[in-house]
């Protein structure tokens, strides 16, 4: 019986790739670098801030002290204006519903700053999350397993009773990681390619079918 969903953050639940591309952009032209396309920050993120930021300086040629100025600009900036480009994607507000409603706990799983992670998904999504981390120093950052593990003993759930649900192959290697059943999802980031590569348990092109998952999930039959 699936009792606790954990999903990844931006791609995933929120769309925030213009906010990313805006506040990142905005730090490069600080400090006379050039400015990078939208369509690429979908292929750098989602390994945290610092790994972000150092994939933005080799992009554009900058040095070792862009990279520190750039990062703390952007990390300010960003904080600040936490929802700006930022909204749910279609039907996720209704999914988190849903799973809430069958009495199954939803928590969010990000490699954002904590305190940005939280304050998104309190204003994006309220107490239809249960449990929401971002990165901080107490534990590793995804696909590093640690914090499923965390999340799931808070909730006295087992690895065979969760499923968690990201658009990258980090998410997928997280689950895998911890051994939970693992849901790539189309509509964020990253392509099809990338979360069969990393062996998706299931790929979806819409949330809803989430619920077909967790219900095939819960029956006595092996999904095939």
């Amino acid at each position: 019986m699936i009792k606790l969903c954990i999903f990844d953050l931006d791609g995933t639940v929120a769309d925030t790739i213009n906010s990313i591309a805006f506040f990142a952009n905005q730090s490069l032209k600080k400090f006379g670098l050039p400015t990078i396309e939208t369509q690429v920050y979908r292929k750098i993120v989602g390994n945290g801030v610092d790994a972000l930021i150092k994939n933005m300086i080799e992009i554009s040629n900058g040095t070792q002290e862009d990279y520190l100025n750039v990062r703390e600009h952007y990390i300010r900036e960003y904080n600040d204006n936490f929802l700006y480009l930022t909204k749910p994607y279609d039907d996720i507000p209704e999914l988190l519903e849903k799973l809430k409603a069958f009495g199954i706990k939803v928590a969010i799983l990000s490699n954002k700053p904590h305190q940005t992670t939280v304050q998104i998904a309190a204003e994006l999504f309220g107490d239809t999350v249960d449990l929401c981390y971002g990165a901080c120093q107490e534990r590793p950052l995804k696909p590093d397993p640690s914090a499923v593990f965390e999340i799931m003993d808070k909730f006295d759930v087992k690895a065979k009773e969760c499923v968690y649900i990201g658009d990258t192959e980090t998410d997928m290697l997280t689950g895998k990681n911890a051994s939970v059943f693992t849901v790539g999802v189309l509509w964020g980031f990253r392509d099809f390619a990338e979360l069969n590569n990393a062996q998706a348990d299931r790929i979806i092109k819409f949330p809803l079918e989430l619920i077909d998952i967790i219900q095939f999930l819960n029956s006595d039959f092996e999904i095939c």
